[in-house]
């Protein structure tokens, strides 16, 4: 089974976070955030993994240092559970839309931390979780996964259905990605490795 297990504690934060790529979907997240576990729970759903994530953070302050150590700890959990990247079809580009909103998440499990992000939103909040930091969610899970990932959010006018969407899309790009295919033989890549 390709999973992994972290644990990351620091002044802000005490996180401990499981990830199953070959999961059914389920899970089990305890964050303090409500709109991250919503979105991260749909991005569970659509990848077919599992996730557990217990996270203690100084939210009272704001959620930007829960929201980066959580993209921390999922991008190594991510990079630890893909091992050696053998048979993996490493690319997928997906469109997913909700409702009014398009979003598209293209990926590259290439060893080299890339992010392009291509988002407007109307809004600034969802609630009372400031949309900026899934900028900086992101950036941090591509750096600790070291993928390149591209991220477009091509319209939408409810700034919960244009994020619903990308999180959906990210979650099928990386199924995609990390499926085995029989005929890759070692890892896809000229260079031999990953």
């Amino acid at each position: 089974m390709r999973r992994a297990a972290i644990e990351r504690k620091t002044n802000e934060t005490d996180i401990k976070l499981s990830f199953n790529i070959d999961g059914e979907g389920e899970t089990e997240l305890k964050t303090g955030v409500p709109f991250l576990e919503h979105m991260l729970d749909l991005f569970t759903k659509h990848g077919h993994f599992d996730l557990m994530v217990d996270a203690k953070g100084d939210i009272e302050i704001d959620y930007h240092h829960t929201v980066e150590d959580i993209a921390i700890c999922l991008g190594q959990a991510f990079r630890e559970a893909l091992g050696d990247k053998k048979g993996i079809k490493r690319y997928s580009s997906m469109f997913v839309p909700m409702d009014e909103a398009l979003g598209q998440v293209i990926v590259d499990i290439s060893n080299r931390p890339h992010l392009e992000y291509r988002a407007q939103f109307p809004s600034t909040n969802v609630g009372n979780f400031q949309v900026e930091l899934f900028h900086e969610f992101f950036w941090k899970l591509a750096l600790e996964a070291r993928i390149t990932l591209h991220i477009i959010v091509h319209y939408g006018h409810n700034t919960h259905h244009m994020i619903e969407a990308v999180f959906k899309a990210l979650g099928r790009a990386l199924d995609e990605a990390t499926a085995i295919d029989p005929r890759v033989k070692g890892v896809p890549s000229t260079k031999g490795m990953l």
